[in-house]
């Protein structure tokens, strides 16, 4: 599948991530699901609609996978990557712009920066697939794949106590 195929349906499971529990309110989808528009939830959605869409993908080309040494440790590493992917995209425009965009452009960029992360990480999975990872590698891209699976769980029933760009109290 290539990147541009994978970001469009990743941008498709992005928006079901994003609106699906707000729509059911069924609060099994709260682990995976966007519950709020914080930026944690939207890396969030990032995480698991990436996941799912390299699910799909290796649903779909399965007899391809095969033949490709890095196939699952280059899809885990992208998908730990794309929350940060997204946060580095998507302060392109405060960073410049400088104040908050208006509401058509601040949807505008958000459905760009979904999909241009979608682009970014199916990029980089691709020139890893070949590889050969070593085994510290691996181990590596799991416990990072593993960790973030966990942080992003559990931090849909508990808060940090501290957010991004929050400074603490003294």
């Amino acid at each position: 599948m290539g990147a541009i195929v994978k970001s469009l349906l990743y941008l498709g499971l992005y928006a079901l991530l994003h609106f699906g529990y707000e729509k059911t309110g069924w609060s099994a989808l709260r682990p995976v699901f966007g519950t709020s528009e914080s930026v944690f939830e939207h890396l969030k959605i990032g995480f698991f609609a990436y996941f799912f869409a390299s699910l799909l993908e290796a649903g779909i080309t399965r007899r391809q996978i095969s033949i490709k040494k890095g196939f699952w440790h280059s899809r885990l590493l992208a998908t730990w990557s794309i929350p940060w992917i997204i946060v580095t995209v998507w302060y392109i425009a405060p960073a410049i712009y400088g104040k908050p965009l208006p509401l058509w452009g601040e949807l505008s960029w958000a459905i760009a920066v979904a999909f241009l992360s979608g682009i970014l990480s199916g990029t980089l999975e691709r020139e890893l697939e070949e590889e050969r990872f070593s085994q510290t590698l691996r181990g590596l891209i799991l416990v990072l794949f593993g960790v973030s699976l966990f942080f992003f769980v559990w931090f849909s029933y508990r808060l940090p106590w501290i957010d991004l760009f929050v400074l603490p109290s003294p």
